[in-house]
């Protein structure tokens, strides 16, 4: 994975060669009115089918994965990226501190924790080396946690830390939830020794935990975010409840105080009739709505409401392989936001 880290280790953006596309009044008229506290974003901004959309100009993906994110950050519609690397491997508090100084005041990351804290075993893919198939001893390890994870996000992000979230992999149940009384459910063991975890990591940061195991998605879990604080992020993808189910099953209700959860957060990944490499072959270059989905689009748009009614702030990352073109998904939601929010009396 080292290419990786050099691939998309932050430049300094003073001297960037890339520059934000031409953004339309409209465009201008709909970020200025979406409420405070709402955060729409990407799953990462190194595409250079963005060309005209986020960028002014037609660039590699090494460049815009160097020096693109100012670009993306000065988007009137974008407030927050996903970052993912981070997922396989941890960076430094410096190339943290990096990313936080390419973007403006106004702007959040939600940032994958670690996968190693995710995996109860190493997946057989090649990638694992001699790690594959085997048990990891990192599996909802705190002090690995506390000094990879979430030190170099306070550290480094500082106040532009949005979400840290912890992407559970699709583990079966038992594998998840480990050993315990057997007379307790799957779903009950795991959300008790997540709750274990999740109790012991710094305060400050606001977590989220993305569950891809349907089964775990259970009262107990819920009962677990809600007493550690911890927000429940919502995925939209194949294999998953919609998203409005999900929520239902982790008592989102939108009412103050409903989960305890610091945030709403919610990604929506994938369409749900594709798989990553069919969505990639019907998507590229990723500069179109192919199949705008107007049923997940709403649920987002009534969730987020939910959100804002009862104090929180509410993260949405979009992926390319959502609808076609992730910016314009972006642009899809916030305008049916705006319109939600003035049609309320």
């Amino acid at each position: 994975m080292g290419t990786q880290v050099d691939l998309f280790e932050p430049a300094a953006q003073s001297k960037a060669a890339v520059r934000p596309a031409a953004v339309d009044d409209e465009l201008r008229a709909v970020g200025a009115r979406l409420p405070a506290g709402v955060y729409l974003g990407t799953s990462s901004w190194s595409f250079p089918g963005w060309a005209g959309i986020v960028y002014g100009d037609a660039h590699s993906e090494q460049l815009l994965a160097r020096q693109g994110l100012a670009a993306y950050a000065a988007h009137p519609l974008f407030a927050t990226v996903g970052l993912d690397r981070t997922f396989y491997n941890p960076v430094s508090v410096d190339v943290m501190a990096a990313y936080a100084a390419s973007v403006p005041a106004r702007f959040r990351f939600v940032v994958k924790a670690h996968e190693a804290l995710t995996l109860a075993r190493y997946p057989s893919h090649a990638r694992y080396g001699a790690l594959r198939g085997q048990p990891n001893p990192r599996y909802l390890d705190v002090a690995w946690a506390r000094d990879q994870v979430v030190a170099p996000f306070v550290e480094g992000l500082r106040d532009k830390g949005g979400v840290l979230l912890f992407q559970m992999a699709p583990q079966p149940a038992e594998l998840l939830a480990g050993a315990g009384a057997r007379e307790k459910s799957p779903g009950r063991r795991f959300a008790e020794r997540l709750y274990r975890f999740l109790r012991e990591l710094p305060k400050g940061p606001r977590y989220a935990v993305e569950i891809r195991t349907p089964e775990l998605l259970t009262p107990d879990l819920a009962g677990c975010l809600r007493a550690a604080g911890v927000a429940p992020c919502l995925a939209s993808m194949p294999g998953l409840p919609p998203v409005e189910e999900q929520a239902g099953l982790l008592g989102v209700t939108g009412e103050v105080g409903d989960s305890g959860a610091p945030a709403f957060v919610a990604r929506w990944l994938l369409a749900h009739h594709r798989d990553y490499e069919g969505a990639r072959a019907a998507y590229e270059p990723f500069d179109r709505l192919v199949e705008p989905d107007r049923i997940v689009r709403g649920a987002l748009v009534e969730l987020i409401a939910r959100a804002l009614a009862s104090g929180q702030p509410a993260y949405v990352i979009v992926n390319n392989k959502a609808e076609g073109s992730s910016p314009l998904s972006v642009a899809a939601l916030a305008r049916a936001l705006v319109d939600a929010e003035g049609a309320r009396p």
